[in-house]
């Protein structure tokens, strides 16, 4: 009985620790700022084939892409124009 006891109680807390951990770190963005960040990572890349995204970028690579993307969220939409693509 006291064995099962422990049990539930440590897998109770287990979860409650996840879940912590898991709703702590998460943090959304407005759309607003989404949108204008997408918007300019497409305006600063290029895509290759133009109305074919899928074609893959005339500038840089996808991982470029995506931080320039992150780093424009960070800066909450706000990104200076020269420069900021990351070199290629």
């Amino acid at each position: 009985m006291y064995a099962r006891l422990k049990f539930v109680s440590a897998l109770i807390v287990l979860v409650c620790m996840t879940v912590a951990l898991l709703t702590g770190s998460a943090s959304a963005i407005s759309v607003e700022v989404a949108k204008k960040c997408n918007a300019l990572t497409v305006k600063a890349f290029p895509p290759r084939v133009p109305g074919n995204p899928a074609a893959g970028s005339a500038k840089g690579t996808g991982q470029d892409m995506r931080a320039y993307f992150k780093k424009c969220v960070e800066s909450g939409g706000k990104m200076d124009d020269q420069g900021e693509q990351g070199g290629k």
